[in-house]
Parts: C-alpha cells; structure tokens; sequence
C-alpha cells in the first residue's frame, strides 16, 4: 500500500505537539517545536526545552546533521535572527542547506517581528508563513502578551457550587470540586510563572501554593500575596516553607516595620499603590520579572477586582454538581458588584468538559 504525502498542515501538527512537551518550563521564552521533513519523511525533531538553552530548530537541526541539506523545516514560531541567551537561528538554518522554512507564527516581538523570515529569504529559502497560526497563537499566548504589553496574562480559577458559592454559610470550604477537578487545578499551577491570592486566603487556609501532581514532577510558582496592610503572618507557609519564591505586595500606607520583617524572612516586598495595592502596576512590576503568566486563585473581592478592570485574560471556573444557598456563605465574585448589565463581564471562546462529574468552563474576558 503506497502511504500518501503529509500536508503542511499535519507536520505542523506534529511541531505544536511537540512544543507542548515544554508547557511551563520555557518562561519568559515561547513554547516552539520544530520538525524536518526530507522525501516526505520526518528525519529529525526538536522542541525549546527552557530558556538559556538551544532552541525547537537548533536541536532538530543537530539531529538531521547533513542530512538537513535540501529539507523542509517546519517551526511553530520565526526563528530569532538576533542573540539573546542563544545565538541566532536564522544564520544555523541557512547553514544547514535547509531548502524551505514553514512557519506557524510570526514573532510576536515588536522589535524583531519578520527580521527571521527576512533573513531566511535573502538566503534564499523558500518561506511559506501562516500554517496553523490561530494554533500557534493560541500556544503561546501568555508569552504573546507578556512580549508585546509588558505584563502576564492573567489565568482566573473559580471553584464553586452551582449556586456559585465557595464555603458554606458556616465557612466550610474543603472540598467543594472533587479530587480530580482539583488535581486540574494543580496542573494550573505548574504551567504558570505564579500564582496570586489575597491576605484574607493567607490568613483563613495558609495555603502553600505549591503545585503537587500525582506521578510527575512539578514546577512550583512564584507566590504573590495582595497584603496592602502588609499583614502576613511570619510564619505562614508562603514565607517559611521554602518551596519557592514569594512577593508580598503592599501599599505606601503598609507599617515600614512589618515590611522590614517580611523581608528578612526572605519575602520580596512589592509597594504598589497609596492606601491599597493597584492590581494594574503590580502586574507591570510582575512583567518586569519576567513572570509571563499569572494564575489567580482567589477569593471573591479578589476576583471582582481582576474581573472589574478587565485585567483577567481568561477564566476557568469549575462547578461540583451541589447547591448550598445562605444569604452569608460566600460567593466566587463578590466586590461592590456591577450595576447594569451591559455593563457585565462577557466571556467568548467558551469551552466546557466534565471532570468526573463537576464541570469546567473556560472562556476569554470580553475587553
């Protein structure tokens, strides 16, 4: 039986899949893959594995060898043309003898967008762009909004009742969603640069934040705590624990002493804001650390603040299938609230899946 030619299309399906393999770990770099096709056959593959080290096409080309003279590369993003923390993919690609270059996505980088496929065609390379972009956007879109605003895109996690409650009206919080919803959460978590919860969290739960994944390893995220008063305990477990960094962010108003304490306990402490923290220049001084993407896994007024901004990108919101009422139990977005309907937040791409038995809805905030 005679096996048919892949399209550009279905190798550029391998490349996103392999890209995925590095979910996470490559911050403040995209996700890429790469794959070299020669005779319609796949003779070598790649994907970024971590920043500072060889990128999709550097390790696909190394593995094709000579073999890459004449073939097709096929990369999920534009190959740099300029030297960061790696050389220049660009200059590799055309020294290999590489005869065409299919390209997903542009580089979102306002500063070099093109300056790779400009390179590649003066060579001579043969440059087809746009297969599978809205694929390869959607990969990297937190990396896509940190490269071109300068802050983290902005994850939201709700976990609720039907009745849109988290804790009963006695306070009883542990578990609504089931072990399986939960575990999503963590994996949440693992791909983030951060994770972000208020004070109020801090000091009912003292939560440590971390991820924890069964029969894998994991990646912990940066702790933020909004603490405009700087009133985390010393030894909540987000100061003393060790399992990763935490910023404490507060405002001018906070006690000198208090922030002083926090931070020889080894909390970094961010001032953002007069009398309360301003969620808009703490996520600007979060992207200046290069923390590409934020996870938010707060409380109700925590929400509010995120959702009435417009500063969260997108929302997971997880239902177990139960109803609690109480006009005191807490809801998932609570704040001053929005008046008018038109002037609700609005969410698109909506997608839904069970979880064995609750359900999750994401979807993007309407800006």
């Amino acid at each position: 039986m005679v096996m048919r030619a892949l399209t550009d299309e279905e190798y550029m399906q391998m490349a996103l899949k392999l890209a995925e393999n590095a979910r996470g770990r490559t911050s403040p770099n995209p996700m890429v893959g790469a794959v070299i096709v020669r005779d319609d056959r796949v003779i070598a593959a790649g994907w970024h594995r971590k920043a500072g080290t060889p990128h999709a096409e550097i390790h696909a080309l190394n593995m094709a060898g000579e073999l890459a003279k004449g073939a097709t590369l096929y990369v999920t993003l534009e190959p740099c043309n300029h030297f960061g923390r790696t050389g220049p993919c660009s200059k590799a690609i055309i020294e290999s003898g590489i005869s065409r270059v299919v390209i997903a996505a542009e580089d979102p980088n306002p500063k070099v967008s093109g300056g790779g496929i400009s390179e590649l065609r003066k060579a001579g390379i043969d440059i087809t762009c746009g297969v599978l972009r809205d694929e390869a956007v959607r990969q990297n879109e937190a990396f896509i909004k940190w490269i071109t605003t300068g802050t983290p895109f902005v994850r939201l996690k709700m976990a609720m009742t039907l009745d849109g409650k988290i804790a009963t009206c006695s306070g009883e919080s542990q578990w609504i969603t089931n072990e399986s919803s939960r575990e999503e959460g963590h994996r949440l978590r693992d791909e983030s640069d951060a994770i972000l919860v208020g004070i109020g969290t801090v000091l009912k739960d003292n939560p440590s934040l971390t991820a924890r994944l069964r029969n894998t390893f994991t990646k912990n995220p940066i702790r933020v705590v909004l603490d405009s008063g700087a009133r985390t305990p010393l030894n909540a477990k987000v100061i003393c624990d060790g399992e990763s960094r935490t910023i404490i962010a507060v405002s001018k108003a906070a006690d000198e002493e208090r922030k002083k304490a926090l931070e020889r306990a080894g909390a970094e402490i961010l001032v953002v804001g007069d009398e309360e923290v301003d969620i808009k220049a703490l996520l600007h001084a979060l992207g200046e650390r290069e923390i590409t993407s934020l996870f938010v896994e707060g409380g109700g007024r925590v929400n509010f603040s995120f959702l009435r901004e417009r500063l969260a990108d997108k929302v997971y919101a997880f239902f177990a299938p139960i109803i609690v009422g109480g006009h005191d139990a807490l809801t998932a977005v609570e704040g001053e609230g929005i008046s008018r309907l038109s002037e609700a937040v609005r969410l698109h791409d909506i997608d839904m899946k069970m979880i064995d038995g609750d359900a999750l809805l994401t979807g993007y905030v309407d800006k």
